[in-house]
């Protein structure tokens, strides 16, 4: 499989970008893969990038996008920050992404036993982490059961796992707010912005469409 080429990626649409997504998760859960030659990728990529998708995802070791979806250099731009979580920094390089480099599909990548979410959970204090684990809080508090406050913790994985997939839904509500220029690109139909959750467990990625 070659690199993506200005041409190529003229190609694609927001669609075609998700069944790629998709077919490279099912390859991955079946240990198959591309036909790739990666220093070939890279001689193809030396003077210009194609991308046709951008993932923000989390740092978590076991959840590389590369990996999780097959794909090769220059295929997807990967933003990864602990908890997948949205800021001013993040949101300049999605707009970068989509408007000056052609993606047309954001896709913010939760995934289950996430030790960010575990942290807001139990309300981790620990220098700058404090202020991330802050950002997910939200999605904490948006989540109503079980109301126990002893069952809202970290050893509740069911809990954790519900307050990912909550936090994923206010990231992609916070890339609506706080940028107009993926807004209005995702209203004329140039780009789609859409979640999905990992499964550590079986590497199944579910996107909520």
């Amino acid at each position: 499989m070659k690199a993506h080429t200005k041409e190529t990626q003229a190609t694609m649409t927001p669609e075609k970008s998700l069944q790629y997504l998709k077919e490279g998760n099912l390859r991955f859960q079946n240990n198959l893969k591309a036909n790739r030659n990666l220093l070939e990728q890279v001689n193809d990529t030396s003077e210009g990038q194609f991308p046709f998708a951008t993932i923000l995802s989390c740092i978590d070791s076991r959840v590389s996008a590369e990996l999780v979806f097959d794909q090769g250099l220059g295929d997807i731009f990967s933003v990864r920050v602990a908890g997948n979580i949205v800021n001013e920094d993040i949101l300049g390089s999605m707009e970068f992404a989509c408007k000056l480099a052609g993606t047309e599909l954001i896709v913010v990548l939760g995934h289950t036993s996430c030790g960010a979410v575990k942290g807001a959970c139990d309300h981790a204090e620990m220098g700058n982490l404090t202020k991330l684990v802050e950002k997910i809080t939200p999605a904490v508090n948006a989540v109503k059961e079980p109301k126990d406050e002893s069952l809202r913790t970290s050893k509740n994985l069911e809990f954790v796992d519900e307050v990912s997939h909550i936090n994923v839904e206010l990231m992609i509500d916070r890339i609506h707010a706080e940028s107009p220029i993926l807004t209005e690109m995702e209203k004329a139909g140039e780009i789609k912005i859409i979640g999905a959750m990992y499964d550590v467990n079986t590497g199944e990625v579910k996107f909520y469409e």
